[in-house]
């Protein structure tokens, strides 16, 4: 059985001037002659990706898209048309989002987070920008301190939604980060609570004392790289750490006490000197 916006393992049926073929059950799929890997026979397991070409041809490619069916990322508009807009995924075919699939008309060189789809009266791959119906917190798949991917998704008084590992939602707090976040960034985080009717908060970085020690390596690296000597301690701002460590002011006092009582630093008056060996 094939599947269509995916990655498949196709045997090679036959040879031909245009190509391969490759068994797809009850049909043959080209594997056009530019994408054939050097010396691919009849009996050879193609690793490929399946979509249909500008003729609605069931066509396959060994070139990797930026996303398969089912992914949420961003991707720019390269054209606009009455009936809809086209993004570039990496694939010598754009791939077509419905004006009826977007929250108002994309405009050609801008970026949109949408989700790749197959569309069920045609099935053929297409995007939307109506994420909101793929998302649920109704049976979640994740628990608290475990690590997620995020995705921001919008901006909220309170923080940024984001999307956990391409199924649930959650908000990342203003106080938890010190920089502007764009959309459709992807971040390292990990679940920090799960509320009432499955609200989830979440933070950025690793949990617990994993977190600790990648990050102590990263402050005991910096100190190496300048002299053995930062001028950052529990009294400087938070925006300041966040920008030279990538961490919160939070972190670094917890990362710092435990290498202090490990008497690989020292704290000074006006930073962190290392601990000569």
């Amino acid at each position: 059985m094939i599947n269509i916006g995916a990655y498949n393992r196709l045997k090679v049926k036959k040879t031909s001037d245009f190509g391969v073929f490759l068994d797809g059950g009850e049909q043959e799929i080209l594997l056009p002659k530019r994408y054939v890997p050097a010396g691919a026979k009849p009996g050879d397991e193609l690793e490929v990706f399946l979509y249909h070409d500008s003729e609605n041809r069931l066509i396959a490619t060994t070139d990797k898209p930026k996303g398969v069916a089912g992914d949420i990322l961003l991707l720019k508009v390269v054209d606009d048309t009455e009936q809809g807009a086209f993004l570039d995924w990496g694939l010598m075919k754009d791939l077509f989002v419905p004006r009826s699939q977007q929250m108002s008309r994309m405009q050609k060189g801008q970026e949109y987070l949408v989700r790749i789809y197959i569309d069920n009266l045609t099935g053929r791959i297409a995007a939307t920008e109506k994420i909101d119906p793929y998302l649920s917190n109704e049976q979640l798949t994740v628990k608290e301190m475990d690590p997620v991917e995020m995705i921001i998704y919008r901006r909220t008084q309170l923080g940024y939604v984001v999307i956990i590992n391409q199924q649930h939602t959650g908000l990342l707090h203003f106080n938890e980060v010190f920089r502007t976040l764009d959309i459709g960034e992807r971040l390292q985080g990990f679940v920090k609570k799960i509320k009432e009717e499955n609200k989830i908060d979440v933070v950025l970085g690793q949990a617990g004392y994993k977190k600790v020690e990648d990050e102590s390596t990263k402050i005991l690296r910096l100190l190496q790289e300048n002299n053995g000597y930062l001028p950052y301690h529990d009294k400087s701002d938070p925006e300041e750490i966040y920008a030279f460590f990538g961490m919160s002011k939070k972190t670094f006092k917890m990362t710092t006490g435990s290498l202090y009582k490990q008497h690989k630093i020292e704290f000074t008056q006006t930073g962190i000197k290392l601990v000569e060996e």
